[in-house]
């Protein structure tokens, strides 16, 4: 698990914007609840598994120390 999620959401948002997706298509291609995305967004969830951070990074085609840097 990882600190920081406010920045860890930050960098999903942007590859969201960047991919013109949305956290529902992003659920459906990953398996993430929606749910998860939106208490993530709000702050109620402050770290995400690294099993979620692969899923999220091989969706986008990024590594996961985007997302940890």
């Amino acid at each position: 698990m990882h600190k920081g999620g406010e920045n860890l959401y930050k960098k999903f948002a942007e590859l969201l914007a960047k991919t013109n997706e949305t956290t529902y298509q992003v659920a459906k291609d990953t398996g993430i609840s929606q749910t998860l995305f939106s208490e993530w967004k709000s702050g109620r969830v402050k770290k995400l598994g690294v099993d979620k951070l692969k899923k999220l990074a091989d969706h986008f085609g990024v590594s996961i120390d985007y997302f940890i840097e």
